[in-house]
């Protein structure tokens, strides 16, 4: 269970490690937020073995959540699979347990956008597991709106709340991130697959200089 005051009460989180994350990402190693702090100490536990469960064991602890609950995967890292592949037979183990269990389940994606990714995504979010492209600016937010996938991406750190991409696609910032009373536990707007916004996050946390200059792309 989450102890992040931004996920809310009542939110299971999980940490994938390190080697899932595509190196496609202008992020990595360059403002991610997952590399600082409380949570990249956990976060290296996590991709050292020392914490943590194997792909089966994990399932099963998904599988064993209440039903309905809310599930919130990777807090770091990426969806199974060595850097910009996606493992399917592990995303689909994963996505049975979120139809099963009914789960309010939701994450996020660097993985390329290649038809065998995307297949598996949109399978996934077919199951009631939403998976959101991470776009790293706002004219790669309108590709990636084209696939038919819910979107999010990464705002200069001194956003407004509200902009339009260059197709006139409306971005909205995070509600958390403008309403210190919002979280992701009362919000779910990243867990709606057939919203008509795109949810954008202000470059934050110990790299978001860097972020706001590949979010100025």
């Amino acid at each position: 269970m989450s102890s992040n005051s931004k996920l809310g009460m009542g939110v299971a989180v999980s940490t994938s490690d390190k080697e899932t994350c595509p190196d496609s990402c202008p992020l990595k190693s360059n403002g991610c937020y997952a590399n600082g702090g409380q949570l990249l100490r956990h976060w290296n536990a996590v991709s050292n073995g020392e914490r943590g469960n194997d792909w089966n064991g994990f399932v099963s602890s998904v599988e064993a959540l209440p039903i309905g609950w809310k599930f919130r995967h990777n807090q770091a890292g990426d969806l199974p699979g060595i850097n910009e592949s996606i493992d399917l037979e592990k995303l689909s183990m994963l996505s049975n347990a979120v139809k099963k269990r009914k789960l309010v389940a939701w994450t996020y994606t660097h993985k390329p956008l290649n038809e065998k990714n995307l297949n598996g995504i949109k399978k996934a979010i077919n199951d009631g597991f939403v998976i959101n492209a991470s776009a790293d600016n706002l004219k790669e937010a309108d590709i990636f709106k084209k696939q038919g996938i819910p979107v999010v991406v990464v705002l200069p750190k001194d956003s407004p709340d509200s902009v339009f991409t260059p197709e006139g696609n409306k971005v909205v910032v995070c509600p958390a991130q403008r309403n210190e009373n919002s979280n992701c536990s009362n919000c779910l707007l990243c867990q709606k697959s057939n919203r008509s916004v795109i949810v954008g996050f202000r470059a934050h946390g110990h790299g978001k200089n860097k972020v706001s200059v590949v979010a100025n792309g």
